[in-house]
């Protein structure tokens, strides 16, 4: 029996184009790696679109909602639509780890893509625990009322 033209066919699935067999990416990108992408290029359209500023996209951070105080990624939606738009001095003043990590991040994602493994120095448990220390240091740091640290703040907080 031959299938109906507008039937559902595995074939006709668009992830099938970046399976590994069909040699457009690299064989350790599987297509859970590629919806990921797929993803993340559709929350940037939004955040692109939309001010964050101006209309909520996300839901309240839980610590800022509980304590009011900025959590190391609080702004970040924020910075990302102004950095959308070119502005790297507002995108700055809402989080200033957030930005300064972004090309880093970007980078490693980079070296993955190519070799299919991060260097080997960004797999222990020290560079877990440095990580987890600088978000530890630029939470406090953001969070103290005084100059110079009260320009860490995000810009909501100092509004």
């Amino acid at each position: 029996m031959t299938p109906r033209p507008f039937a559902f066919r595995r074939e006709w699935w668009p992830g099938r184009a970046f399976a590994p067999e069909s040699g457009l990416l690299p064989a350790h990108v599987e297509r859970r790696h590629v919806a990921a992408a797929m993803a993340g290029c559709a929350a940037l359209a939004v955040v692109g679109l939309v001010d964050p500023s101006a209309r909520t996209l996300t839901p309240p951070c839980p610590l800022r909602s509980l304590t009011g105080l900025d959590c190391p990624l609080c702004g970040a939606t924020r910075a990302t639509h102004a950095l959308l738009h070119g502005d790297v001095v507002r995108a700055l003043d809402f989080n200033a780890l957030y930005v300064g990590a972004l090309p880093v991040v970007l980078a490693l994602g980079l070296v993955w893509l190519v070799r299919g493994r991060l260097p080997a120095a960004l797999r222990t448990a020290r560079a877990t625990w440095v990580l987890l220390s600088v978000g530890v240091a630029f939470t406090v740091a953001r969070n103290l009322p005084f100059a110079p640290f009260e320009v860490l703040s995000s810009a909501v907080t100092r509004q």
